[in-house]
């Protein structure tokens, strides 16, 4: 296991906040600028909008059979989308496994669909704003516990307008955040489960889909709280966001507690390679962590988690994992500037396409979107110097949805679904669903 110290990250990481200004003209237009409800844009074109039948907060998308299936942020369902012609989205269907149970994250291949069931976190939580979801452990932050359903259920989606259950694998604790399940034999899930502190890896074999089975799970030092490690410290939010697999690989993203590389060539047994943490001197969250395996590379995105930039700036990083041993931050992507975005709410990256079978798939064309930014494109044929080549960037939601208190109305956007004809499927937690089309 390779472990860099905070000295070796400020040596390597102080220049890379340089790349991210390289290329960006000064601001386009005043954060006072009404946009319209098609949004702004360059290098991607506006199809369509919908509010997903009235339920527009909207997390994880997925797209199968011409068909959007879109996993919800405070609706405890996913809505299904005929999707048969963009330009007029039609919801279909509507799946919940019941109150105060969020099913935000899903992942679909061939006829079955995987997804998270656990607590909707924001209906049994008091903070007087966002940031106490993301500065504290999961098992410390729920004050208003109500009866939900925690684990990981399988459907089938042979009938694209329909959700069939036909397993659920309990898993006791709060539930799974998100997964990660290109098809095959094992998903790879980030669940709590009771006595840690927050989301593990729980790695599940799907052999036989009727009875899923956990073969294993891993974390970090400290997150087992029942078996007496010693607490992590205060302020800072230790949890597997997901992990997402490429061959014999793992490449996982713990909020502030890092990004890591696992050997999981035996599922059963996965074993840490290395682990670096660029939080401190970063803000955290580390969020998205999409290998670009051909090329030895890993983009990794912290996700923003404060409003008006009040942590500083996040960024998405360019990582050298060729040697998976000694993971090497290179560069970042270069930071939105077309207006001043931290005056509006809560500014930076989120998410990234993550090259999904069946999707766009590419190492040198990266699609991320931003909270209160939109959707951006870039190039990184050049690691070193990444660059954008596209951008969208949403109107202001009509209203409000999130319930947290001190939440500014702002865009929010959540992820984005490429397909291979360069269709984006692009959600938020606030605002419903745009299609937009890549024109690169």
């Amino acid at each position: 296991m390779t472990e860099l110290s905070r000295r070796q990250h400020l040596r390597q990481l102080g220049a890379l906040v340089g790349t991210a200004m390289s290329g960006l003209s000064a601001p386009a237009f005043s954060a006072e600028a009404e946009i319209p409800p098609q949004g702004i844009g360059k290098g991607i074109k506006h199809i369509s909008y919908s509010d997903i039948g009235g339920r527009p907060d909207s997390v994880q998308v997925m797209v199968n059979k011409k068909h959007v299936y879109v996993g919800h942020m405070f609706s405890d369902g996913v809505t299904i989308l005929d999707a048969s012609d963009p330009r007029n989205l039609k919801p279909t269907g509507f799946f919940t496994a019941g109150q105060y149970t969020r099913t935000h994250h899903l992942q679909v291949s061939d006829d079955l669909m995987l997804l998270a069931n656990g607590a909707n976190i924001v209906a049994m939580q008091s903070y007087d704003s966002m940031r106490g979801y993301f500065e504290n452990n999961l098992a410390d932050s729920i004050t208003n516990r109500k009866k939900f359903r925690s684990g990981l259920s399988i459907h089938d989606i042979s009938k694209p307008n329909e959700m069939r259950e036909i397993a659920f694998l309990e898993m006791p604790g709060f539930g799974i955040n998100r997964l990660w399940w290109p098809g095959g034999r094992y998903a790879y899930v980030s669940a709590h489960f009771d006595g840690f502190t927050d989301h593990i890896l729980c790695i599940v074999d799907l052999q036989n889909v009727a009875k899923p089975e956990i073969v294993s799970k891993w974390w970090l030092p400290g997150m087992n709280r029942a078996a007496g490690e010693p607490d992590l410290p205060k302020g800072k939010r230790v949890a597997l966001h997901h992990m997402i697999t490429a061959g014999n690989r793992g490449y996982a993203a713990w909020r502030d507690g890092g990004f890591t590389i696992h050997d999981i060539s035996d599922p059963a047994k996965p074993t840490l390679i290395s682990r670096i943490n660029w939080s401190p001197p970063f803000p955290g969250g580390t969020h998205t962590p999409l290998p670009l395996p051909k090329r030895g590379l890993a983009v990794v995105a912290d996700e923003a988690n404060a409003e008006k930039c009040a942590k500083g700036l996040f960024h998405t990083f360019i990582v050298d994992v060729r040697a998976p041993e000694n993971p090497v931050p290179i560069s970042t992507l270069p930071t939105p500037r077309e207006r001043d975005f931290c005056a509006i709410g809560t500014f930076g990256p989120h998410n990234l396409h993550e090259n999904r079978p069946g999707s766009f798939q590419s190492e040198e064309t990266v699609f991320a979107t931003y909270n209160t930014a939109g959707v951006r494109v870039f190039d990184i044929k050049d690691a070193f110097m990444p660059k954008e080549v596209a951008y969208w960037v949403p109107p202001t939601p009509k209203k409000l949805v999130d319930p947290r208190p001190n939440i500014s109305l702002a865009a929010k956007t959540c992820d984005a679904y490429v397909t291979p004809e360069g269709l984006m499927y692009v959600s938020d937690w606030n605002a419903g669903m745009h299609v937009l089309e890549y024109e690169g």
